[in-house]
Parts: structure tokens; sequence; C-alpha cells
């Protein structure tokens, strides 16, 4: 199914199931480990969070669209071919005769080692001059879901200034909007980083956020339940905890006797199918930066006695917390792993699965990822990645993930037998 519930009915359907906006980069992957100053040659691939996630949703089964800009170059048209090959929507990619397409090199070495490099080639190129002006908004808020990163806010002021409208309050409907935080601290020129991050993060509705990169941008060190204190607004937030796994709050707002609304004062709002995925009325950009606290709703009574004033009932917003441990994965290379688990927790989502096997859904794609030396895995089949979520806890707790487990349909071999 798609996620059409999490539109508002008297919407226009959604055009697809999820849109991603953000630059994409060809990349060049070195042929052996180094320096990269040593490293002789290297293999040409793409690269983008945004795009990364569209191409496993799409993989997945999902219809996706990506928007983004590129140079009128042949580095634009081969992102073009390589997204476009996965499923995706690339026709709302608009090229730029004056801007080039971004690339970047890096070395063989894990992110998290000292001894990692990464070269950006990014500066004024054709998608740092994204904008309201320059992108089709109309395509940008078309889809059930807008995916967003925080990668895109430290590319340019007219990217920021995009994020910013694409997740202000709004009057119409717009899709439930995804952000991942995706803290580069080499992106950004200023101190002013882990403050707009915090910002575009209260104003979403699913944040992803690492327990680390929390701790990196905003000093906190208290685990998820500290980061949940920081970032009480969205619906959904994701901490993602490394290789222990992730750990998810979802927010669940009072249920009215009448049928619900949206957050925004429209009937509908999401289906019993999409539970624990709501929207919901967001902060004013102009907000202070510190924690609030979300005042409880007042439902009116759709039933009140004859002859009596409309009464208004007063219940609290709750928080519901789950924790999903990660599987043992042979690790390639983490790069691109936190891609994968968003569209793996974004795809659980829109098939409306219960909170438990989004999380596992997101640890399975990561591992796709996690086991090939790229961005992109091979996402496992559907109903593979259905029975491997269907786990019970003691035969998710001893599963072990290799290189070419998602190459087998029907059980891989490093899957633990079910019982």
């Amino acid at each position: 199914m798609t996620a059409d519930g999490l539109r508002s009915p008297d919407a226009a359907p959604a055009d697809v199931d999820v849109v991603a906006l953000g630059e994409s980069m060809v990349t060049f992957l070195p042929t052996r480990p180094g320096r990269l100053a040593d490293v002789p040659s290297f293999d040409r691939a793409i690269g983008g969070a945004e795009s990364n996630v569209a191409c496993v949703l799409a993989a997945a089964g999902h219809t996706t669209r990506w928007i983004s800009r590129v140079g009128a170059d042949g580095f634009g048209d081969h992102l073009l071919e390589e997204i476009g090959s996965y499923g995706v929507d690339v026709t709302s990619v608009r090229r730029d005769p004056a801007r080039p397409t971004g690339v970047y090199f890096r070395t063989a070495a894990d992110r998290a080692t000292d001894a990692h490099e990464v070269a950006y080639y990014r500066a004024g190129s054709a998608a740092s001059a994204m904008s309201t002006r320059t992108v089709d908004l109309t395509a940008v808020r078309a889809g059930s879901v807008l995916h967003l990163t925080g990668i895109t806010a430290a590319l340019s002021d007219d990217c920021l200034r995009l994020l910013h409208d694409l997740t202000a309050p709004r009057p119409d409907h717009h899709p439930l909007v995804s952000f991942d935080v995706n803290h580069r601290p080499g992106l950004w020129s200023d101190t002013e980083g882990p403050h707009v991050l915090l910002e575009l993060a209260r104003r979403a509705d699913i944040v992803f956020v690492g327990e680390d990169e929390a701790q990196q941008a905003w000093g906190i060190t208290g685990g998820p339940t500290a980061i949940r204190t920081l970032l009480p607004e969205p619906t959904t937030l994701v901490v993602k905890q490394g290789a222990r796994g992730a750990t998810l709050f979802t927010r669940t707002p009072p249920r009215p006797d009448r049928p619900p609304t949206d957050g925004r004062g429209r009937a509908g709002g999401c289906p019993p199918a999409a539970a624990g995925v709501h929207h919901r009325a967001r902060p004013h950009p102009t907000a202070p930066a510190g924690p609030r606290t979300e005042t409880p709703r007042h439902v009116p009574d759709p039933t009140p006695t004859a002859g009596d004033p409309e009464t208004t009932r007063t219940e609290p917003v709750t928080d519901t917390t789950t924790f999903v441990p990660a599987p043992t994965v042979q690790v390639a290379a983490a790069t691109g792993a936190g891609d994968a688990f968003a569209a793996g927790f974004l795809s659980a989502t829109l098939r409306a699965l219960p909170v438990k096997a989004r999380l596992r859904h997101g640890h399975l794609m990561a591992a796709a990822t996690l086991t090939v030396p790229g961005d992109l895995g091979t996402p496992p089949h559907r109903d593979h990645a259905d029975r491997l979520a269907a786990l019970d806890d003691d035969a998710w707790g001893t599963l072990r993930l290799a290189p070419g487990w998602t190459d087998v349909p029907d059980r891989a071999e490093e899957e633990v037998p079910t019982p």
C-alpha cells in the first residue's frame, strides 16, 4: 500500500510515495587503500544522502522522486542516468549551464578513523543554487513524504531558505516531512550549523539523528532520552546508536471521540493503518531554541448531551519508546548506511508496519549497504526482509549478516534459522 493515508482526504492524491530533495555528486572510490595522494586510480559511483534514500526506496518497490539541480555536463548526465536506473523519477531535476555538478573523492578507510580522507569539489555547484525560485515546488510537495537532510542547509543561504520554506507551517496541505540531521561540521563556514539543524529538526514530523552526532552538534551526552528532551516536537524521533541499535520515540496525540484531525484543523488525519505517524502543527520559525513542553490538545466532544453546550475534554500527549538492537554485520564500508536506515524505516512506515518492524527494516536496509563498498547496496527482497523483521527477539539477536546476504531471496547463509 502507499502512504496516501498520510495526506488529508481533501488534498490531491500524492504523485509518488516519497520526494527527496538534495544534492547528489559523482563519487570517486579508490581502487586500493591509502592516502588520496598515493591512490593511482578511482572507480566512479554516485553519492548523495537524499538520492540514496530515493534509490533504496525505489529498489524496494516504492515510487520516488529526486529533486535537485545538476550541471549541464557529463557528470550531470551520469547522475541522472544512474539515479533514474533505480526507478527514481528524475524529471524535475533542473540543469544549470553556468554551474558544475559536484564531485568528491574519498579514501577506502572508514569515516570514523583518522586515516579517512574526503575531498569535496562542490562549492558553487549547481545544487548549491537550489532555492524557492529554482526548484519546482509543486513537484517537491506532491509526495506523501518529503525527505530532507541537514546537508542541504549547509550548501548556501538560498538552500537554507528553501529548507525553511519547506518545513514552515502552511495553511494548506503539505507532505509529512522527514528530516535526517546529517551533521557535517566541515560543510559549515560558521558556528551556526548546530543551531540551524536543531531548528529544522524541531519543524519536522519524522527526525533521524545519530547519538554521536547529537553529542558532537549539541553536546548531548545523556543518550536517547536526553535527545528526546531536546527534541520534543517531532511526532517521530529515531535515535541511531551505531552497532548497538536504534531507539524510536513516537508521540501519540490525544484520542478524540470524533474523527481525528491532522493537527492542522482538517478532519481525517492519519487512518488507523498509519498509527504512530501523525501530522502535527509545527513550531513557528522564530520559536525559542530551548526545549519546550507540548501542551495537551483540547478536543470537542462530538456527542454532547441534548440542550447542553458542547463540552471540551483534555487528554495528555504521550510518548512511546521502542529500542531495537541492530543485527551483527560484517562491514565492508559504513558510507551510506544512515541513508539506507532512513529508507528502510520510511518504507515500513509507508506500509503501516508496527514500530518494532520499522526499526528492524531500517537495520536491514542499513546492513545491505554496510556489506558493500559503495554508498548503495542492493536491498533484500521485500518478502525476505519481512520474514527477517518478523523473527522473535532471540532469533533476531543472533542474526549475522555478511556480504552477499541480500543475493538469496529465500534464505541467506548468514541468517539464523527461524524457529
